[in-house]
């Protein structure tokens, strides 16, 4: 990726003097996390996906799970102490974010939401996430997000039926 063609995430992170690797997977074709994942071989775990919800206050937060993994609406909302909380409207993210499905980043948001990421971000040495751009993703510490965005953890997935 030439200099022309840095995201705005990927200029935060050299404006914060945040060391981050970009991984560029738009040749593969892949639309699901999983894929991504997959197709920059990288472990599903380690790799994350943003998700923008709202809740009954009609405060919005964001989410940070590895790609999958399902959000558990319940302990998203009682982590951020709502009633409840939902997935925003597709048609919703661009104008609230600045950010596309499946290249939305908790980097650059057009606003900063209170940013919760899933517990096992902690046991990683990086972690990987959208670089503001389908097509596009970043690996960097999770000090290194912090250091751009307030991230706070919880367990925040569905658990796996036995």
């Amino acid at each position: 990726m030439s200099k022309a063609e840095k995201t705005n995430v990927m200029r935060t992170l050299e404006r914060l003097k945040i060391p981050y690797r970009e991984h560029d997977y738009s040749a593969s074709g892949a639309l699901s996390g999983v894929d991504v994942a997959r197709a920059l071989d990288e472990d599903p775990a380690q790799t994350f996906k943003t998700l923008v919800t709202v809740g009954k206050s009609r405060t919005h937060y964001v989410f940070m799970i590895p790609v999958a993994e399902e959000l558990d609406l319940k302990k998203a909302a009682a982590a951020v102490g709502e009633k409840a909380v939902e997935m925003i409207k597709n048609k919703e993210l661009l104008p609230l974010t600045g950010y596309v499905h499946g290249g939305c980043s908790p980097i650059g948001m057009k606003k900063q939401f209170r940013t919760l990421i899933h517990k096992t971000a902690e046991s990683f040495d990086t972690i990987l996430f959208s670089a503001g751009k389908i097509g596009f993703q970043v690996e960097c510490g999770l000090d290194g997000l912090r250091k751009a965005v307030p991230v706070e953890s919880a367990d925040l997935i569905v658990e796996a039926q036995r």
